[in-house]
């Protein structure tokens, strides 16, 4: 399944994609699928964010090849940070460069959505947990990542979390290529075989810690090659089976 969350009729709706269609679909999709009569043809649908989490938990240094581009050891458990729900803008929204920030960077990531409430999870039953998966720009404020030793500010500044363009269950979520375009140039190239800590452990990790609810989104982390953005740029991020999520770039 194939699913987006588009505006339609002055609000929000869900839907499916079959073929070149969108088929709407009444309420959220995480409990029940409840189909509607309503088709908008796909090329006309405007694609919102496609899910609006209540939290977006975040892994850092989950590629060995960004933990080396960084000098940083290879972690043992997870680096878990939050980003603020206020960050979150769907496909083709612009991303607003802070004053604040004197660089602001990319990271293409793989996202995790929740479709079902979760807590103390085993990782043998995570599956059933998991809506499926989106593509993610963990969007960064990189001058002020160290400052104070932690990373809030740097990473929820509002926009700074794109997500789209749509949700789907059909892929490997090990198998997936995963790129950076910056004005049309690659910037990261990876596969999602290489993260360190999986998906499903991450989901079952995390439940022991905190309730996860549907629609939250895990970011599982970004591979080497992240760089600077700058106001007027386009960035896209392309993960195979799911699509490419484009941003762009504008100054405050």
């Amino acid at each position: 399944m194939k699913c987006v969350r588009c505006f339609h009729k002055e609000t929000s709706v869900y839907g499916v994609i079959e073929g070149d269609h969108v088929v709407l679909l009444k309420g959220l999709p995480f409990d029940k699928i409840v189909w509607t009569d309503e088709i908008v043809p796909l090329g006309q649908a405007k694609l919102l964010a496609p899910c609006v989490p209540t939290k977006a938990v975040c892994i850092g240094l989950n590629y060995r090849d960004h933990a080396e581009e960084c000098n940083i050891p290879l972690p043992t458990s997870p680096v878990v940070f939050i980003k603020a729900s206020g960050c979150v803008v769907g496909p083709n929204e612009s991303v607003m460069y802070p004053s604040l920030s004197k660089r602001v960077d990319y990271e293409a990531e793989l996202a995790i959505v929740i479709g079902k409430k979760a807590r103390h999870v085993p990782l043998p039953e995570v599956s059933s947990y998991i809506f499926g998966f989106t593509c993610a720009n963990d969007v960064t404020a990189r001058d002020l990542q160290p400052e104070n030793g932690q990373w809030t500010i740097a990473k929820s500044f509002d926009t700074f979390l794109p997500l789209g363009p749509i949700i789907t269950n059909e892929i490997d979520p090990l198998d997936c290529a995963i790129f950076t375009r910056l004005n049309g140039q690659v910037k990261q190239s990876s596969t999602t075989a290489n993260l360190i800590f999986k998906p499903e452990f991450l989901v079952s990790y995390l439940s022991q810690v905190m309730t996860l609810y549907p629609g939250d989104v895990i970011i599982t982390g970004t591979p080497a090659g992240i760089g600077p953005m700058e106001p007027g740029d386009i960035v896209e991020i392309t993960i195979s089976g799911i699509g490419t999520l484009s941003n762009p770039i504008l100054g405050e």
